[in-house]
């Protein structure tokens, strides 16, 4: 059985090592895509869109309202991406076991 001291010790170790794997994370990025790759946005792994890329040929002025929506769907795309990719290395962290709020 753990002491109050190592309960704390454990908890300390667990923040250092969380920390380290948010900074991480915030260095990795996924590219999620639209329109069949005429639309891509990069996103890092704090779900920060970093980058966002447009193919010419899909800029029609006479149909802004299909572009809004491939970069809404790229966006959203790289989001799932990066909260997948945050989520996989949290759970080596706490051995696969899902805790509410962290990713």
């Amino acid at each position: 059985m753990l002491n109050m001291g190592e309960l704390m010790k454990h908890a300390q170790q667990f923040q250092e090592r969380m920390a380290t794997i948010q900074e991480e994370l915030a260095t990795r990025t996924v590219t999620g895509t639209a329109g069949g790759g005429m639309v891509t946005a990069t996103v890092n792994g704090r779900g920060e869109l970093v980058g966002l890329a447009i193919e010419r040929e899909i800029a029609d002025p006479e149909d802004v309202s299909m572009l809004q929506d491939l970069v809404q769907a790229a966006v959203n795309d790289g989001l799932r991406k990066a909260k997948d990719m945050a989520r996989a290395e949290m759970s080596k962290l706490t051995g696969g076991l899902n805790i509410p709020g962290m990713f």
